[in-house]
């Protein structure tokens, strides 16, 4: 069935479910109705034995009872209700009439039941030759003497009764199951409709067709479902746009250094040294595969932080940034000896990768080494009473940062005038997302600040 089109699935489990139903209700219905109109048979004994011992027939019985016995019987058929038949029995057992179609072990057990009885009536059934009998044994006085009255009824009409109803109501059953089966068949495609219209749209966005919006104007499950879709979709044209981005930088920046190293080895193997000498120009060489090495580097660690935020969580053990922090600064302040640097480094334990956390020091403090003019000023504070874990903030005094790169500049390959790579603030950023942190630039009267949070 899993195979079968989905209108076909939900079409078979209605029209499953809706017969399942009927078949039960069409067991269940006799036996319903037999319950009920042996209910309704008793009533009617019951009923014509209160007619036949009303004070009118009291008298009347009593006088003619011994004396013509038939005659008793004659007139308490006019007060019949539905086929009942009632007899009369002594204490001793003898019937009064005496009908001959009833077999003696019968009489026997209605003699047996009367004297056993303890309420004033009492109700019974017995089967006689494949039909069954229904009677009501009542005790009553007439004129002092203690007589039991017989009141019985066939099933005959009882099951005339259940027949002919069980077979109108499985009728009128059937009838409704089958011309339900065709609204099904609509409902089934109406609920299999939008799944259908979400399979073509999943469809166009893996052959890379994703110019088609996905929506319903719904608010079900469906309608959430195609949301969800539309904002896969436009993730996956970002993506796609920033991968293009990308590769258009990547190119870009890439291309430089690899010219000019080719440039330089064709001109030494020509016998020209373009800086001069050989010494000079293999420097130059030995320099542009620096920067091309440095750059690669940026870029595969970028990927490998992309991938740990889709795949891989972040390892995390406790260390104190304020230490990492000043191991960061010992390695890189003789690249400008002249500077002045300022380290108030209050303790501040983090939860965290430390050796990310030593790459995203390095980036963002080579950016304050390469702006500075004189000083830079690092600082780390603890959380504080409001559940913050604390901030950790380095500034310069150089130049502010230009109004045009400020929105971006976490950006992939966005660089002020002095910048390499464009790709050392973006592994901040991204370093900063993995450990629920952020990170902000502002530009100050003195100069920069950049300020990590710590949430």
């Amino acid at each position: 069935m899993k195979n079968k089109p989905l209108f076909v699935q939900i079409w078979l489990v209605i029209t499953t479910i809706t017969t399942g139903i009927a078949l039960l209700l069409l067991l269940a219905i006799p036996l319903f109705l037999g319950s009920y109109f042996t209910r309704e048979i008793y009533r009617t004994i019951e009923e014509a034995q209160n007619s036949l011992l009303s004070n009118r027939l009291q008298d009347r019985i009593a006088d003619r009872l011994l004396e013509d016995p038939a005659a008793i019987e004659r007139d308490q058929e006019k007060q019949n209700i539905r086929t009942v038949r009632h007899l009369f029995m002594t204490p001793e057992g003898r019937l009064l009439p005496n009908p001959a179609t009833l077999p003696t072990e019968f009489k026997q057990l209605l003699a047996a039941e009367a004297r056993e009885q303890t309420l004033p009536a009492e109700r019974y059934e017995y089967r006689l030759n494949g039909e069954k009998m229904y009677y009501v044994i009542r005790a009553e006085a007439f004129r002092g003497r203690k007589l039991y009255v017989l009141s019985y009824m066939w099933d005959e009409h009882r099951n005339k009764l259940v027949k002919e109803l069980s077979f109108r109501l499985s009728l009128i059953m059937g009838l409704i199951l089958l011309f339900s089966w065709i609204p099904a068949l609509w409902l089934a495609k109406y609920l299999s409709r939008p799944l259908v219209k979400l399979e073509n749209d999943v469809k166009h966005l893996a052959d890379r067709n994703r110019t088609q919006p996905i929506g319903l104007d719904r608010k079900d499950e469906f309608g959430r479902l195609a949301h969800s879709m539309e904002q896969a979709r436009q993730q996956l044209i970002r993506q796609d746009e920033t991968q293009q981005t990308l590769l258009q930088h990547i190119s870009h920046e890439l291309k430089t250094p690899v010219m000019v190293i080719r440039s330089y080895a064709q001109s030494i193997q020509d016998g020209i040294y373009p800086k001069g000498s050989l010494q000079t120009s293999v420097e130059v060489i030995d320099q542009e595969a620096e920067r091309l090495g440095n750059r690669i580097r940026s870029l595969l660690y970028l990927t490998k932080l992309d991938y740990y935020a889709t795949y891989k969580p972040v390892t995390k053990e406790p260390f104190r940034l304020d230490r990492l922090t000043e191991q960061v600064v010992e390695r890189l302040r003789w690249r400008r000896p002249e500077l002045t640097w300022t380290l108030r480094m209050e303790p501040l334990v983090l939860q965290g990768d430390p050796d990310q956390w030593t790459v995203a020091l390095e980036n963002l403090l080579d950016n304050q080494i390469r702006y500075a003019r004189s000083r830079i000023t690092v600082t780390s504070q603890p959380g504080g009473a409001d559940g913050g874990r604390g901030a950790w903030t380095v500034s310069n005094d150089g130049p502010p940062i230009e109004p045009e790169l400020m929105d971006d500049l976490f950006g992939h390959f966005r660089s002020g005038a002095n910048g390499e790579f464009g790709l050392g603030l973006a592994i901040v950023k991204r370093i900063a997302e993995l450990h629920q942190a952020s990170v902000q630039a502002c530009n100050e009267p003195d100069g920069v600040r950049f300020r990590v949070l710590f949430e």
